[in-house]
């Protein structure tokens, strides 16, 4: 029987509407709304059409949202220098610096200028320390919406082996951390998979939930998985051009190969994705409500 398709699109919906109505609530008691900060450095045509899809979910949800973009030759100063400005700026209670930064701009040190009471990416280390430590604070948004994407769809983590291919400081490191925390979505038994694992397969045919996130298309096949294993596919690969000339894009699992085997299966486009825009909408609600004393 082929796999249940996670529909990340559908799940994220319903968490928009819940973020939007949680908005309007809080505008019409408190006179609160919600600001969202985007900085863009550069002409990056991803890195425009992902703020571009921040800005455009923000505004749909009732949070205030501003663009600032700058050209590619900017200083660090001068960013720096905008970052403490939107820091000091009370209506913008969440920034959002877009990655990656020109190689002139040393980008921890940037992220780092970012009030961690603001870091609604969860990059800052005072987010991480607390995170590491299972208190509370502001996750990062694509680790956040896999939890959700679990939870939301029913999938049991308590006591699950769980892989995850890929280390990163955005995806791999900190969903291993919060998925073998004593919370919900959590309580598992966590394995961590990169580039230097010795026998990479053996590790992943064990997993209960599969979560792949190491930038390589297709490269996990359904010999590397276990019969009724739940597959989150974190990648997003360009692998090609349509007759129109849209991108065609492939996750780092080899979703027709898998389909029949594993239970559960996130597809690319439309699993994880549209839970990242969706999880930073709810850092800042959540970065509003903190500022305001309202939690």
């Amino acid at each position: 029987m082929p796999a249940t398709i996670i529909n990340g699109a559908a799940v994220a919906k319903t968490i928009r509407q819940e973020i939007a109505a949680e908005v309007a609530a809080i505008k019409e008691r408190h006179g609160l709304i919600p600001g969202l900060a985007t900085i863009l450095v550069g002409e990056d045509p991803a890195s425009q059409s992902y703020v571009a899809a921040k800005n455009k979910t923000a505004h749909a949800l009732g949070i205030h949202s501003e663009q600032m973009t700058l050209p590619a030759t900017t200083s660090e100063e001068d960013l720096l220098r905008l970052v403490e400005q939107c820091n000091r700026n009370p209506a913008i209670h969440g920034i959002l610096v877009q990655l990656p930064l020109p190689r002139h701009i040393d980008e921890p040190k940037v992220l780092f200028a970012i009030d961690p009471a603001k870091d609604v990416d969860g990059f800052h280390p005072v987010n991480a320390g607390k995170m590491m430590l299972g208190q509370r604070c502001f996750l990062p948004c694509t680790p956040n919406g896999i939890l959700e994407l679990l939870q939301r769809t029913g999938v049991e983590t308590s006591g699950a082996e769980v892989v995850v291919v890929g280390r990163s400081n955005i995806v791999g490191k900190p969903i291993a951390n919060l998925m073998l925390q004593k919370r919900p979505g959590g309580n598992a038994t966590v394995t961590i998979c990169h580039t230097r694992t010795r026998d990479m397969a053996a590790h992943t045919r064990r997993a209960d939930i599969l979560i792949v996130a190491a930038g390589v298309a297709r490269m996990i096949k359904a010999d590397q998985i276990k019969q009724g294993a739940v597959v989150i596919d974190v990648g997003v690969n360009r692998v090609g051009q349509s007759a129109t000339g849209k991108a065609v894009l492939a996750g780092d699992v080899d979703f027709d190969d898998v389909l029949d085997k594993a239970s559960a299966i996130t597809p690319v486009p439309g699993g994880v994705g549209p839970m990242t825009i969706t999880m930073l909408m709810q850092n800042t609600l959540q970065a509003a409500k903190q500022a305001a004393g309202l939690m």
